[in-house]
């Protein structure tokens, strides 16, 4: 692999990000931070990925925050309150522009993923790990409470599950985060590769205009009262209804063929 902090491929409509900063486990430097807001901004206007995956090279999929990076924040006249609110800020727009964006993303988690990398799971719209990933919000272990990370993993766990998570700073491990709707699957270490790629492939042949349409309603109605959202939605499947491709599926299915699709 060469020295770019995210690698980016294609194949079968997939765009494969690879965190490619193994020395560190993955973690979330400025470099990373940089690497995957510009590789999802690719991925987005790349007409031939309708789905992307994010995976971490090495032993681990992220290890949080670079504290190397942020301790040599501090040697700035204000003790680093700039650097960090700067960092906090970055940071916080990555883990929003993957639920913003247009296309379905996947996390394939190995090894661990702990504060921000945990939130980085929790912030995609699925995620598939292998049998033994853990999974934690530590920072509360050396005198960080997690108070980012906390806003997508309270977003996707039961509240009392988080704040144990956040305030203990123990481990889970992939079966547990899967019951408690962290992650969709489990996979086994050497077949996890092929199980996100299945995932992603089954995902990409649907109509792309349709998984656009619906990603973006489907975050928006979360937050709307429940007759704001079916207003919402139901102004969404009218746009989906004009789309000629979906007029094209609608009548193969009643024609019992495959839809010749343009998208």
């Amino acid at each position: 692999m060469s020295d770019d902090p995210v690698h980016y491929d294609v194949t079968e409509n997939v765009a494969v990000l690879t965190m490619n900063s193994p020395g560190n486990l993955n973690a979330l430097s400025d470099a990373m931070l940089a690497g995957l807001m510009a590789a999802l901004e690719r991925a987005k206007d790349d007409a031939a990925v309708k789905v992307i995956v994010l995976r971490g090279a090495g032993k681990a999929f992220c290890a949080g925050h670079d504290l190397k990076e942020m301790q040599a924040g501090r040697a700035a006249p204000d003790g680093g309150r700039a650097y960090f609110a700067d960092l906090f800020a970055r940071c916080g727009a990555l883990m929003q522009a993957i639920p913003a964006l247009p296309k379905p993303v996947i996390a394939e988690v190995h090894g661990i993923a702990t504060a921000a990398g945990c939130q980085l799971v929790a912030s995609c719209d699925m995620a598939v790990a292998a049998e033994g990933t853990r999974f934690g919000v530590n920072g509360v272990n050396i005198g960080l409470f997690c108070s980012t990370p906390m806003v997508a993993l309270s977003r996707n766990l039961p509240r009392k599950q988080a704040f144990e998570m956040l305030t203990t700073g123990d481990f889970i491990d992939a079966a547990r985060a899967r019951d408690l709707g962290l992650i969709n699957r489990v996979a086994p270490t050497q077949g996890l590769e092929e199980e996100v790629m299945s995932l992603a492939r089954q995902v990409a042949g649907k109509l792309g205009a349709a998984v656009r349409i619906g990603k973006g309603a489907f975050y928006r109605q979360l937050e709307m009262s429940l007759d704001e959202a079916y207003a919402f939605t139901g102004a969404a499947m009218v746009e989906n209804m004009m789309e000629a491709d979906t007029d094209e599926g609608i009548t193969a299915f009643i024609e019992k063929r495959k839809p010749r699709w343009a998208d």
